[in-house]
């Protein structure tokens, strides 16, 4: 019996097991630009409403935590200037909503997670705490959040600013949005809130909803949550940003961090900074669980496989990743030869996509065009290749070394690449007693599911007390002060380099006005 089983306590020597989210995007080309060329690939069906039920019954069958639904609010703009790259080549767009999608899978599962990407920067909390709330009802308790703060500034331009704003700044917005939707989630109603009697004609009790009385330097929300409480009021929190002030954002908030980087050296100083800021915030480290960005390329025999991915790597689109890694970035590779090389850049965009190829590991140079290279398939992390023997003693491997408890698997064929995990890397890791038995953690095939929280950490289903969500208070109708969280100072945006580098220089170097995670 594993010793997740229901009624067992977790064996605190037993070697931790492998856990698997799927990371997809309701679009074409996700995280391998190009592959949608390849006469295998399915992702043009992703208009179908069977393509998601298809992926959601695949992902259930092999015991996935969650599928990670990534998702942006404008177009990868930032090579040569335009969006006629990105749109050529299908670099995530066209785009759909991501959770439109959540409760046409949950109606055909019962255990798979749903971690949906929502920018803050562009969604009131009042009425994003609903939307939330709703989807944590409708999947019985198995929606997550993925906590972005957005990175394009194609993105705030049709939100109508006239840019998006400083890296830092919109974190200090961030940390308010939070005490907000948690206000709305943990405090407005109490559990027994609504009665649901009829004969005495009360569906809820007034007494027992309570308006949060919010008022602070980016939000007044002075009313009550307009839900009733789902089964873990707050949803679970993912993040995936490990800048300096990334990491102080997820030592207070995040339950599930999400990273990404090219070789082990990089994503153990991501797990480790992490853990340490998850500590600084008075929580214990193994009160988050950390995924790295992984591709899977497996098939039966080791020639097989090897086979497969020189296949792959024939249909990536070097203009494509160039695309996608200027959108990332902020900065226009389109401006530089392929082998200038990426020694320190520091942007308003995304700091760590920067860092996973220039500070954060100094034993390495990459050039931009080994850079467009690897992105190429799987986005930037690992590739792993070979039998099942071979990608599970990789993906062990690479657990030890860097102290994940995960991975978010992206895909370079859909559903391929999903299919060969489920039928051949999983039974191998179960076979080694490394992956979670066939009904997961905590409950057996009969029993009512457990709520994505429940599941994932092998507890109840609410915030633990220790969690910053706990710990709000709401206000008063005279209170004017600002919520818990925000007397920190304001950042004020950092100066960047100046990004018109002679062009004949083979090294592309920006100053950084702070280090860069």
């Amino acid at each position: 019996m594993s010793a997740h089983a229901k009624g067992a306590a977790p064996d605190p020597g037993a070697p931790k097991p492998v856990r698997f989210n799927a990371f997809a995007m309701n679009t074409v080309g996700h995280q391998s630009p190009g592959l949608w060329t390849h006469p295998r690939d399915e992702s043009h069906r992703y208009t179908d409403p069977d393509y998601w039920l298809e992926l959601a019954r695949l992902l259930e069958r092999g015991g996935f935590d969650s599928v990670f639904l990534a998702d942006v609010l404008g177009v990868y703009d930032v090579h040569g200037g335009t969006p006629d790259a990105a749109l050529r080549h299908a670099v995530q767009v066209p785009l759909n909503d991501p959770l439109a999608l959540v409760p046409l899978m949950a109606s055909v599962t019962r255990r798979l997670g749903f971690g949906v990407t929502v920018a803050l920067t562009y969604e009131p909390p009042y009425s994003f705490a609903r939307r939330m709330s709703t989807l944590d009802h409708l999947t019985r308790g198995r929606i997550g959040w993925n906590i972005v703060t957005g990175y394009l500034d194609s993105a705030a331009r049709n939100l109508g600013q006239d840019g998006q704003r400083a890296h830092d700044e919109r974190y200090d917005l961030a940390d308010e949005y939070l005490d907000v939707v948690y206000k709305l989630w943990e405090l407005s109603w109490a559990d027994d809130a609504v009665r649901r009697d009829k004969s005495g004609r009360v569906y809820t009790d007034p007494s027992k909803v309570r308006a949060i009385h919010h008022r602070g330097p980016h939000y007044r929300v002075p009313g009550v949550h307009l839900c009733e409480p789902s089964p873990q009021r707050t949803p679970v929190l993912f993040q995936a940003g490990t800048s300096s002030r990334g990491r102080a954002f997820a030592g207070r908030h995040a339950e599930c961090i999400f990273v990404s980087g090219p070789s082990k050296a990089v994503v153990k100083g991501y797990v480790d900074g992490l853990r340490e800021a998850v500590v600084a915030a008075g929580r214990a480290p193994g009160d988050v669980l950390i995924y790295g960005q992984a591709l899977i390329i497996t098939a039966p025999t080791a020639e097989a496989a090897q086979a497969k991915l020189e296949d792959l790597e024939r249909h990536v689109d070097l203009e494509a990743a160039l695309a996608l890694l200027s959108g990332w970035t902020g900065v226009d590779f389109s401006r530089y030869p392929l082998d200038a090389t990426i020694d320190y850049l520091d942007t308003q965009a995304g700091r760590t996509a920067l860092a996973s190829f220039s500070s954060a590991d100094p034993t390495r140079r990459w050039t931009v065009g080994e850079a467009a290279a690897f992105i190429g398939l799987g986005g930037r992390g690992p590739v792993f290749v070979g039998d099942p023997a071979q990608v599970a003693d990789q993906l062990l491997d690479w657990q030890a070394a860097t102290g994940l408890d995960g991975f978010n698997l992206a895909y370079a064929l859909a559903h391929e690449t999903f299919r060969d995990v489920v039928e051949l890397v999983v039974p191998e890791l179960r076979r080694r007693g490394r992956y979670p038995p066939e009904h997961g953690p905590g409950a057996d095939a009969d029993a009512t599911a457990p709520t994505l929280r429940a599941r994932l950490f092998d507890r109840g289903d609410r915030l633990p007390a220790n969690h910053a969500g706990r710990q709000v208070r709401i206000g008063t109708p005279q209170d004017a002060r600002s919520t818990a969280g925000h007397d920190a100072a304001r950042h004020a945006a950092a100066p960047t380099g100046d990004a018109a580098t002679d062009l004949s220089l083979t090294s592309l170097t920006i100053p950084l006005t702070e280090p860069a995670a």
